[in-house]
């Protein structure tokens, strides 16, 4: 009985199912991939193809009365970046803004390298005298 309830008020909803009509299938398909190519602007790191957050559903329309309008996907590519910035896009493009973003694990990773061989030259260069290493073995024994 709860189920069948929970069923019913489950399809009232409309449990975040899009039913776009297309012209052709090339069409749905261009679809399917621009929506998983855009981030949702309300759950960060869900394209829209993955959300169902209210903001998802309607880029979702935008994309496809936009597809359907004959636009190209760099059309809707700019549409979407117009409004929601690079944010918007998973790979957003290499400009001044988001050169830190594109850059940034690169130098990390550089960085690391640099400061391992710094500390390995630093442990390697240490030479003890015999005195030393005569107190040494006075002081730990």
């Amino acid at each position: 009985m709860f189920a069948s309830a929970f069923f019913v008020l489950a399809l009232s909803v409309g449990v975040g199912v899009d039913d776009f009509q297309f012209d052709s299938q090339s069409d749905a398909n261009r679809y399917s991939r621009l929506i998983e190519e855009f981030r949702c602007p309300k759950c960060l790191n869900t394209n829209l193809a993955g959300s169902d957050a209210p903001i998802a559903q309607d880029l979702r329309r935008a994309v496809h009365r936009l597809i359907s309008e004959g636009k190209t996907d760099k059309e809707i590519r700019t549409y979407m970046r117009d409004r929601y910035g690079d944010f918007i896009l998973y790979n957003p493009r290499l400009t001044p803004k988001t050169l830190m973003l594109w850059f940034t694990p690169v130098l990390l990773v550089l960085a690391g390298i640099w400061l391992i061989l710094r500390l390995k030259d630093r442990r390697s260069s240490v030479a003890l005298t015999a005195e030393e290493i005569e107190r040494l073995r006075d002081l730990t024994s």
